[in-house]
């Protein structure tokens, strides 16, 4: 049985069955599932972005070394252990894009796919969706979208997917929006009904969440990314200095050579045209939920203001990005 040790429910192992996903009905509401490892830097940020909007967040960390399970332990002392489970997942998981993620069981307790059905699995609630622990919520929007869930549901035939825009700093420590890689989330963050067939499988490449028979659609804008304003660019838990991870050692050469930062008043003028690009190819998947996230991007869902405020309460500086910066096409 697990035991609980300074707020944390500590697992030393795990196996994973679809029937822990529907073990008791689940009450009406929404819960949100985070896995962190040493995500110090903004976990507190996220949760609090977050909590308000969502009946339950699940928060499972994994071998950390930092301030992370003790930030966790004050947060669930002011919001209780209901709102905010905290779970102490000791297996070694193995990240994304690493040879042994590569190699490993998808059914082993160290599988980056059974430390992520773990999280799901311990979710409450009819509804569920996956967050990271650098996503800090656009709360007008998320605001907007739970309202419409706990409004009229989501059909049993689809997932309702959201974006995100990132944010960085050039070598200035001017922030903005990385022009290389501006909008993150197609498909891979959503919100959905649990059930028994709504869980991750192994991809060589990741986790891939999968829910057969239902159709992505696109709802909002939802979060900013802060994964580039982490230590080490957020690159630091891949094992990439151990040569085990080319995938992301080619993702984080990528952010080194081009680190050219734009306004968002830039992303929504290059939005116009990039929503035009992709509308040709929306009978793809993908391609729609890009177009889409593009198009709401364009209308104005978020602005420099948001981008300000969002940096002032991490208590970062403001000096941003020159809304004249050229601004390349991603």
């Amino acid at each position: 049985m697990p035991t609980v040790q300074t707020g944390s429910t500590v697992v030393e192992t795990y196996r994973f069955s679809p029937s822990d996903l529907v073990r008791e009905r689940r009450p009406p509401g929404i819960s949100a599932f985070v896995r962190t490892r040493n995500g110090a830097d903004f976990i507190e940020a996220v949760i609090r972005s977050h909590i308000g909007h969502f009946d339950e967040i699940v928060v499972v960390h994994n071998r950390c070394t930092d301030e992370t399970p003790a930030i966790l332990a004050r947060l669930q002392s002011e919001f209780g252990a209901d709102r905010l489970p905290v779970f102490d997942y000791r297996p070694e998981v193995f990240p994304p894009g690493s040879v042994q993620h590569v190699q490993e069981p998808a059914d082993s307790p160290r599988s980056l796919v059974t430390y992520y059905n773990f999280a799901l699995a311990r979710t409450r609630f009819a509804v569920a969706l996956k967050l990271d622990d650098d996503h800090v919520a656009n709360a007008a929007e998320v605001a907007r979208v739970v309202a419409r869930i706990r409004r009229e549901g989501i059909p049993r035939d689809q997932v309702w997917c959201f974006s995100g825009v990132n944010i960085a700093r050039d070598p200035d420590g001017r922030a903005g929006v990385p022009s290389f890689d501006p909008v993150v989330g197609l498909g891979d963050h959503a919100f959905f009904p649990v059930d028994a067939t709504t869980y991750f499988h192994h991809d060589p490449r990741f986790e891939r969440f999968r829910a057969p028979g239902r159709r992505r659609v696109f709802v909002g804008v939802l979060y900013w990314h802060l994964k580039y304003l982490k230590a080490a660019a957020g690159f630091a838990n891949y094992g990439i200095e151990a040569g085990d991870n080319p995938r992301y050692g080619r993702k984080r050469e990528e952010y080194l050579a081009n680190r050219t930062v734009i306004s968002v008043a830039e992303l929504r003028a290059m939005a116009t045209e990039m929503r035009r690009r992709f509308w040709l190819a929306s009978l793809l998947e993908k391609q729609r939920l890009r177009r889409d996230a593009w198009t709401a991007i364009a209308g104005g869902v978020v602005d420099d203001g948001d981008l300000d405020r969002i940096l002032r309460s991490l208590g970062q500086p403001i000096a941003r990005a020159p809304a004249d910066t050229p601004s390349p096409q991603p």
